[in-house]
């Protein structure tokens, strides 16, 4: 098999060498596009806020984690360097827990790699999940419990057999290659945003982009660091919280998490950086879903708990406007094919207008036009 161009580009700052297995669905080297429409709804709400009329220049960007990774989620990138490891070490099988997308990743690249995989999963995860997980070929166990039950679990099989190679983000190398999307940022940028804006679930994703962007840093590579924005779903919030929540809570499956395995480092990252880890409620991620998909004028579809991370930015932006000038990334985690479900439940999506056969096309077409939803998007964001 080829070697990942994710590997080849980075190699210096990852832990391979020349004699590493070459292993690759494509990871890495996803967009990062900037989407004028946000720009232009938080200046129309602050300016609403305020009674005055305010332009700050901002620029906001999108960091699309969700578009070209062969299994539609961000944990591909962490997922290749863990698999590349864990063949490099001779283990025999790969294990892991998830609400979703790890699992899925775990079980394409094993499915690449030759290795039999084994998932265990919480009840309730998304069915498009479930399906693609079980179409790589994995053996799915089911627990009755939550995310953190199915971790424990994981980590005592892993303890026990010295073959199987657990590939949850408690796994360093998953760190390790999540990380470079942090290069992948300031590459494109010239330095590192001023803001970086992102879900938190497990809390490995916050813990991998902080570490990034200090090693940039220290390799002279970027002149800052950036204020890392973690947001939460209301109900799956320890962190805000403080303490452990044993039956969490909330629409967005992804970040469904009670208490996180990268707790302490992402609390680091917060603390460090000068930032926030905060909430969103499922109704601020369904409304920053649907912007998203229909109003940024982008049509980036992402799963629920992606739109986290721009539902945080909604929010902290009325709460403490951003700096003239500022440079905000916020990051898509997963697409939202992957969770149909919740897409269904979204109380801003169009509903289906239904027909009789029999009624006039002409008719049809001029009630369409004439009650055509023509919400603004600062209305849909308030």
């Amino acid at each position: 098999m080829e070697l990942s161009v994710l590997v080849e580009k980075y190699e210096k700052y990852l832990p391979v060498t020349h004699n590493s297995p070459h292993l690759t669905l494509g990871e890495g080297d996803t967009p990062l596009i900037r989407v004028p429409s946000l720009e232009m709804l938080l200046d129309e709400r602050v300016s609403r806020k305020y009674h005055r009329h305010i332009t700050r220049n901002l620029m906001i960007l999108g960091k699309l984690e969700h578009e070209q990774h062969s299994t539609y989620s961000f944990k591909d990138r962490g997922m290749i360097i863990a698999v590349i490891k864990a063949l490099e070490e001779g283990k025999k099988m790969l294990l892991c827990a998830s609400t979703g997308n790890t699992a899925a990743s775990a079980a394409a690249y094993g499915a690449a790699a030759g290795l039999p995989v084994m998932v265990i999963v919480p009840k309730g995860i998304a069915t498009g999940k479930l399906s693609q997980i079980r179409m790589y070929g994995a053996e799915v166990m089911e627990i009755d419990g939550d995310f953190n039950d199915a971790l424990k679990l994981a980590q005592k099989m892993a303890e026990k057999n010295p073959d199987i190679q657990l590939v949850n983000s408690v796994n360093k190398y998953r760190i390790e290659g999540q990380k470079t999307a942090a290069f992948e940022i300031c590459d494109v940028l010239g330095d590192a945003p001023d803001y970086l804006f992102l879900p938190v679930g497990n809390a490995g994703n916050i813990t991998a982009y902080w570490k990034g962007f200090n090693e940039y840093f220290d390799a002279k590579k970027i002149s800052k660091l950036p204020k890392m924005m973690g947001y939460q779903a209301a109900g799956a919030d320890p962190i805000v919280r403080g303490h452990r929540i044993r039956k969490p809570k909330t629409d967005a499956s992804a970040i469904r998490i009670g208490n996180p395995a990268s707790w302490e480092y992402a609390t680091q990252a917060r603390d460090e950086s000068g930032g926030l880890i905060y909430k969103v409620t499922d109704r601020q991620m369904y409304r920053a879903q649907y912007f998203l998909s229909a109003l940024s004028g982008n049509s980036i579809y992402v799963e629920l708990a992606s739109s986290a991370s721009v539902a945080g930015m909604l929010k902290y932006d009325l709460q403490k406007p951003f700096d003239h000038g500022s440079t905000i990334v916020f990051v898509v985690t997963g697409a939202g094919v992957k969770d149909p479900a919740s897409a269904e439940k979204n109380p801003f999506k169009k509903e289906i207008i239904k027909l009789r056969s029999s009624m006039n096309p002409h008719l049809i077409a001029k009630g369409i036009i004439k009650n055509y939803d023509s919400r603004r998007p600062t209305q849909l964001a308030r």
